[in-house]
């Protein structure tokens, strides 16, 4: 292999099998297809089967390589199962893309404790638990990728409304260093993209507002909104050999928000 060749194959997932929960989000849609475009074998899991299952359908039509599950990565058996399958499937589990996350927006003093459990169950208990089903499928066969989707909220506050997703985050953040530190003697590289404001269809209706998104966008040093393919462009990154020595980080993928704060 020359020097060239071996630059290139930094960045080639061929031969790896990528699971990437809430897959055919629109953050997870844009990482599932551009994890396939680089060669990886991946699987859609999402909590719409039929969802996960179109765009793996619409990957494998594009000449990449995927299949659909439904998966609700609250239930930790069905997640466990899911892993296992994958394992059974393809031989190994390489990488781990959590895409998955939530929030309920309420004034602190008014906030619900069955809000607050929402939020924290999904964004940061299921975090952990599908980070160790992967490595439970992942430590017996020499390591592997885990990336995690954090939020630029997890650093900064915001006026009212988030304290239990601003929360569930920074705990999200401080996890992926812990589980870094600990599974780097089996090979596991954990990390987090922490994204702000991204172009997705469930905040449509708010970028349609020129009252919101005019301010939202002077708040950016780059002067846009963070787009889905951002993202997948950092997944591919840390799931890549490229990042081989890159471990228990926070990539902000925030157009230079928290540098100016």
């Amino acid at each position: 292999m020359t020097s060239f060749e071996r630059y290139r194959a930094l960045f080639d997932l061929k031969d790896k099998v990528a699971l990437v929960a809430g897959g055919a989000g629109g953050i997870g849609s844009a990482v599932s297809e551009g994890l396939a475009a680089y060669g990886a074998s991946v699987v859609v899991a999402g909590r719409t089967a039929h969802k996960a299952e179109e765009l793996a359908g619409r990957i494998c039509a594009a000449n990449g390589q995927a299949w659909g599950a439904g998966l609700d990565v609250l239930d930790f058996e069905a997640v466990q199962s899911l892993v296992n399958q994958v394992v059974e499937r393809h031989g190994a589990l390489d990488i781990m893309v959590n895409c998955t996350g939530t929030h309920v927006e309420a004034p602190a003093e008014d906030y619900a404790e069955v809000d607050w459990d929402k939020v924290l169950d999904l964004n940061l208990k299921a975090a952990f638990f599908i980070s160790q089903a992967v490595a439970r499928a992942q430590i017996p066969r020499g390591g592997g990728k885990q990336i995690h989707i954090s939020s630029v909220r997890s650093a900064l506050g915001i006026r009212r409304g988030y304290v239990a997703y601003c929360a569930s985050k920074a705990g999200l953040n401080l996890m992926i260093k812990q589980l870094a530190t600990e599974w780097a003697r089996h090979n596991i590289t954990i990390n987090g993209i922490a994204p702000t404001f991204t172009r997705t269809e469930l905040v449509k209706d708010y970028l349609d507002d020129p009252s919101f998104y005019a301010p939202l966008v002077a708040r950016i040093p780059l002067g846009r909104i963070c787009e889905p393919m951002d993202l997948a462009a950092m997944a591919i990154y840390l799931a890549a050999p490229a990042s081989d020595f890159v471990t228990g980080q926070i990539i902000f993928a925030d157009g230079g928000v928290t540098a100016c704060q």
